[in-house]
């Protein structure tokens, strides 16, 4: 195998771990914001903050990026009186990847 195939080889293994890594990332960081907005602004706890959470990341399966993610839980507050803006959504969102990136670290 040549220098050249070796290095592609490595590219291609390096893209698709980093891809792994993005998606068990999103997927992570729905869960710990579903978590966070069911006991936050919805008064879930325990199991009915869990299944809550986890259609938050089922939300996130419906178009590529945080749209999907913003608009369910934007619908599921709706009513409820919660100080949950878009744009406080989206801040939450990005503080909960960085948690679920540095997880992923120290577990892999």
């Amino acid at each position: 195998m040549s220098g050249f195939d070796k290095r592609q080889k490595g590219e291609e293994a390096k893209f698709a771990h980093d891809a792994e890594l993005g998606f068990k990332a999103s997927a992570r960081r729905n869960k710990l914001f579903g978590l966070w907005v069911a006991e936050e602004f919805l008064g879930k706890t325990g199991d009915e903050a869990a299944a809550y959470a986890k259609e938050v990341v089922v939300a996130d399966m419906e178009k590529p990026g945080v749209d999907d993610v913003v608009e369910f839980v934007l619908k599921s507050v709706e009513g409820t009186g919660a100080d949950l803006s878009e744009h406080r959504i989206r801040h939450k969102l990005d503080e909960f990847m960085a948690i679920a990136l540095e997880q992923l670290k120290t577990e892999g």
